[in-house]
């Protein structure tokens, strides 16, 4: 198998890339901190992307079956990876409190 990055992760039946294990993890934490899912906005603003961007790594996310979302509602991203096999945000690692 060959990737871009050579960074794809066997996670169970999962496998994404570095990156897409970043917002994987941006998701699940913002929805454990917001008792909601992020906007593209949101992740855009913490990924310093552009709204493209952003739209083309959710889409990716959905047909890799790494995300589930509700057609027409906002806010409505599921992460289907086990949470125990995202990667650690950095800044998570730089504040212990």
């Amino acid at each position: 198998m060959s990737h871009k990055s050579g960074t794809a992760r066997a996670t169970g039946p999962h496998r994404f890339t570095e990156k897409q294990g970043q917002y994987l993890a941006f998701i699940h934490v913002y929805a454990r901190m917001f008792h909601r899912a992020p906007a593209e906005a949101d992740m855009q603003r913490h990924f310093r992307v552009s709204p493209p961007s952003v739209h083309q790594m959710v889409l990716g996310l959905e047909r890799a079956g790494l995300i589930r979302r509700q057609p027409g509602v906002a806010r409505s991203i599921q992460i289907l990876v086990d949470p125990q096999d995202l990667p650690i945000l950095p800044w998570l690692n730089s504040n212990p409190s």
